[in-house]
């Protein structure tokens, strides 16, 4: 790369553009990047005003692949419609677990401290509610709020419960590349936040906003009857 390589601020020009082992073929995202940019109708200009960058930081972000500058490859990865590994990976956006299981795999049962530690204060989990003709599972936005869940729905919603019903709630990460992961399930009763003071409270929580969007004024807590949660990894 010459030394007139453009940057952007907080960023320095790799010396080596050329992949290591493993790692992702700047050749092959850079083609992905100009056939999905003509599938789009988007000129090299127009689609680096869509992902805020200069033209000629465009070219050179997809000359250095996905390592020169991360975030500047998510911008780009949605100014194109498509997610991160899409772009970097090619295909289409899999469901997790695609890859291969540890060689001496080793089930460990979580305790409930641990459980919590995992969960931490924000993120997305799944809900499994009683519904015809059998359970909904839904993902949601949730916060923690003294060692119970919520959640913010819309009244009346599939996601929204009467208060006391019997409900569980699922999160799980999973670490493809080294093949481990862990998974936390509590189990409980459904309660709607009514208090002035607990729904602003619940509002100004990190995380409280859905991904989804829209008005979804109504919070429902999860008061946790049980907790449990089991990792897997490798000897």
């Amino acid at each position: 790369m010459n030394d007139n390589a453009p940057t952007e601020p907080g960023h320095a020009p790799s010396g080596d553009a050329s992949p290591g082992p493993g790692e992702p073929d700047p050749t092959e995202i850079a083609r992905r990047i100009d056939e999905r940019r003509d599938a789009l109708g988007l000129s090299e200009a127009e689609l680096a005003a869509k992902a805020g960058m200069a033209t000629r930081y465009l070219q050179h972000l997809a000359e250095a692949g996905p390592a020169f500058d991360p975030g500047g490859f998510l911008r780009l990865a949605s100014a194109l419609g498509l997610s991160h590994r899409e772009l970097v990976e090619g295909g289409t956006d899999r469901p997790p677990g695609q890859g291969r299981a540890p060689e001496h795999p080793v089930l460990v049962q979580l305790g409930v401290r641990e459980c919590w530690e995992r969960i931490g204060d924000h993120g997305v989990g799944r809900v499994a509610l009683p519904a015809g003709p059998g359970p909904a599972v839904l993902p949601v936005n949730y916060v923690v709020d003294a060692r119970t869940i919520a959640y913010r729905t819309t009244p009346h919603s599939a996601a929204a419960p009467d208060t006391g019903t019997t409900l569980s709630f699922q999160i799980d990460r999973i670490d493809e590349k080294l093949s481990r992961g862990w998974s936390v399930l509590l189990a409980g009763t459904a309660e709607h936040v009514t208090t002035h003071e607990e729904i602003e409270r619940l509002n100004r929580h990190p995380g409280s906003e859905p991904w989804a969007g829209g008005d979804n004024p109504l919070w429902i807590r999860i008061r946790p009857t049980r907790v449990t949660g089991r990792r897997v990894g490798s000897l």
